[in-house]
């Protein structure tokens, strides 16, 4: 298996739960840090979605591994943005036998 070509820089985001002054609370991001990425494209579908057209591709994102734990490793409820595209991270996994790369498996929505 040839190495992945990260040749794709993405801020990698988590969920952050923020009060919104009146008692509740409203979810916002936190970015993480920037990682070197190869972005390949798998499926995609349209579906309706609140009266609205709506495109979902699914992505494998491949990144350089981290250890367990630390807050450069992907995971899944994270997020990977590229500018204004978002890529939700559904699941991740180490990629190839030596352990040197992550696979996270992502979805891009868009409304048409």
């Amino acid at each position: 298996m040839s190495a992945p070509r990260l040749n794709r820089q993405m801020v990698l985001e988590a969920p952050e739960t923020v009060s919104d002054g009146a008692g509740g609370f409203t979810q916002g991001w936190v970015p993480l840090g920037m990682i070197w990425a190869e972005v390949s494209p798998r499926s995609g579908r349209e579906m309706a979605q609140n009266g609205a057209a709506v495109s979902r591709m699914s992505y494998r994102i491949i990144v350089r591994a981290a250890p367990v734990g630390d807050e450069q490793r992907p995971a899944a409820q994270q997020r990977f943005r590229e500018g204004s595209r978002i890529f939700n991270i559904d699941a991740v996994a180490e990629h190839g036998m030596g352990g040197r790369y992550l696979q996270c498996w992502a979805q891009e929505e868009q409304v048409v």
